[in-house]
């Protein structure tokens, strides 16, 4: 499997906890934690990546 290409959100404050997510591998939208980028990998299929962030949408509005 190529490697992760990770990003972090221009809103990402450096003083907290925040997530990467790398989506450069077709089928798969990878997340992790900023702060310790060496621990677990989250791993989502693109739909289900697509349905959270449409629920983090639905929610601040």
């Amino acid at each position: 499997m190529p490697a992760f290409r990770f990003r972090k959100s221009s809103h990402s404050d450096p003083e907290r906890e925040c997530v990467e997510v790398a989506t450069n591998v077709s089928g798969v939208v990878a997340i992790r934690d900023s702060k310790d980028p060496g621990g677990p990998i989250l791993r989502v299929t693109p739909a289900a990546w697509a349905d959270f962030q449409g629920a983090l949408t639905q929610n601040a509005m």
